[in-house]
């Protein structure tokens, strides 16, 4: 059993983000700075009201560059997101750092696009999106890892103003951006807090004088007590409704044989402070499912046996409710207030080996009734009998959390889905809501980056009054964005 020791590590975590203060934190609205909530965390580059869609292609071709990496914009608008190409016209670009204005050189295995996240950065009024190269060699150094930003405007994004920047002291094998989030976590900044995650903990940085600054660090695997942890994952929520976000650093405990392991930080007028760890996983989303005014924390845990929460196999889901005290009411042990599996009843599939339940995991509104409902990537599930075809699992929220009431199970073989199940597409790597046409219901991105020999495949799912539909689906690839589409593993990063 792991020993909490909050007390100690509270104090050797507390981290000041200096900038002009502020009286107190705005409130978040549509096209400005101060994203707290799940559902404030807008991704609206050209400040129009639509969600736009960020996604990335790792191992894309960027100019003459294989493996270098690119990323995708789709904007948003009263019909949606769409295409280049084909008959789903809409605006989109493409960014690598082969782009014109795009610091930095592309080249083979950087990843330009492996994590991509969006935030306010410099509080004027536009989204700005955020993407990491964990490969990228800095130098002489290997895989240290740089993250660019491309700031929004009144036209969308632009590479006109953008940034680069790693670590003061480039490490072999950091993967700096790794990992990326930002939202509005202290009043020391009228920006967003941009949080980017490498091996060995996550960096803060703050926008001002047309760049970003170091202002904190959050070393996760060597602070004093609690679990030392190796980072996965980032994601932001305000689960304690104080004007604040929350940032949860989470991924592999580096004392217990590579379980899931969270830690969380609470955000403040002043900074962040460490409040407790918990139980975590490689795939985190925040939103309030149970519609009480506190953003809810899902973990997403595949295919991990040995583990206390999944006597079973296949992969499980932690569900921690938001209250007015955070999570600090949460028991010693960590114990969620709900796990999902594929024994849960009413849950669709059957818990095997290798399903992957839990690969990754996103939360919104679907149905507009106020509640946030859960996407599960099931990247491994068999289709019949055909292998790791793939499935998403979505459960609608409800006044008592999650719900396995009108659950559903989608893949290739569902009626109205684009293409066949074939063994190794692992549909449901990436999963997403997104609301890109503004009517208040989330559509879902599922995406297979592992599709077509490693094109990478996204599929758009509608949205209803009774949920994700399949009538209307459509699929694409970064062929259909006007780049290339040949081996790029398109859609193995998606915004949130």
């Amino acid at each position: 059993m792991t020993q909490r020791h909050s007390a100690v590590v509270a104090a050797a975590s507390f981290v000041i983000l200096t900038g002009s203060a502020i009286s107190a934190a705005p409130g978040a609205v549509a096209g400005t700075p101060g994203g707290t909530h799940a559902v404030d965390r807008n991704s609206d580059f050209d400040g129009d009201g639509y969600d736009d869609v960020l996604i990335g292609a790792p191992t894309g071709t960027d100019g003459t560059h294989k493996n270098a990496g690119y990323v995708t914009v789709q904007y948003g608008s009263a019909r949606g997101a769409g295409t280049a190409t084909g008959t789903r016209r809409a605006r989109t670009a493409v960014f690598g750092q082969n782009t014109p204005g795009v610091p930095g050189t592309a080249e083979a295995g950087d990843g330009f696009g492996t994590a991509v996240a969006t935030g306010d950065l410099d509080a004027d009024g536009y989204d700005d999106a955020i993407v990491a190269a964990p490969g990228e060699d800095v130098g002489t150094v290997k895989d240290a890892g740089r993250v660019t930003v491309l700031f929004g405007s009144r036209n969308g994004l632009s590479a006109t103003r953008s940034v680069t920047f790693g670590t003061a002291v480039p490490e072999t094998g950091a993967a700096f951006g790794l990992a990326v989030a930002a939202a509005r976590l202290t009043a020391a900044t009228p920006g967003d807090v941009l949080a980017v995650a490498d091996r060995h903990g996550a960096t803060l940085f703050t926008h001002g004088a047309g760049t970003l600054k170091a202002t904190g660090r959050l070393d996760t695997t060597g602070a004093p007590g609690g679990d030392k942890i190796q980072p996965a994952s980032l994601t932001t929520g305000d689960y304690d409704d104080d004007g604040y976000a929350e940032l949860v650093v989470s991924g592999r405990s580096l004392e217990e044989d590579g379980t899931g392991r969270s830690a969380v930080y609470a955000g403040g007028a002043t900074g962040l402070t460490y409040t407790r760890d918990l139980p975590g996983g490689p795939a985190t989303a925040s939103g309030d499912i149970n519609n009480d005014g506190y953003d809810d924390l899902v973990f997403g845990r595949p295919d991990r046996p040995e583990d206390v929460y999944e006597p079973l196999t296949g992969g499980t889901v932690l569900v921690y409710l938001g209250s007015a005290r955070g999570f600090e009411d949460v028991d010693e042990l960590g114990t969620p207030a709900q796990v999902w599996a594929q024994y849960t009843a009413g849950v669709p599939g059957t818990a095997e080996l290798g399903d992957g339940f839990g690969a990754d995991v996103s939360l919104a509104d679907v149905d507009g009734d106020g509640h946030a409902d859960l996407a599960v990537g099931t990247p491994g599930e068999d289709i019949g009998t055909v292998r790791d075809a793939g499935a998403v699992v979505v459960l609608r929220g409800s006044a008592r959390g999650l719900t396995a009431t009108g659950a559903a199970s989608i893949h290739q073989n569902s009626a109205g889905v684009p293409g066949t199940v074939e063994k190794g597409d692992r549909f449901g790597g990436q999963v997403r809501f997104v609301d890109t046409n503004g009517d208040g219901r989330s559509e879902l991105l599922a995406a297979a980056p592992g599709e077509n020999t490693a094109d990478g495949v996204v599929w758009l799912l509608p949205a209803s009054a009774g949920g994700i539909v399949t009538h209307g689906s459509w699929s694409y690839g970064g062929a259909s964005l006007a780049a290339p589409g040949t081996d790029a593993r398109f859609g193995t990063a998606i915004d949130e």
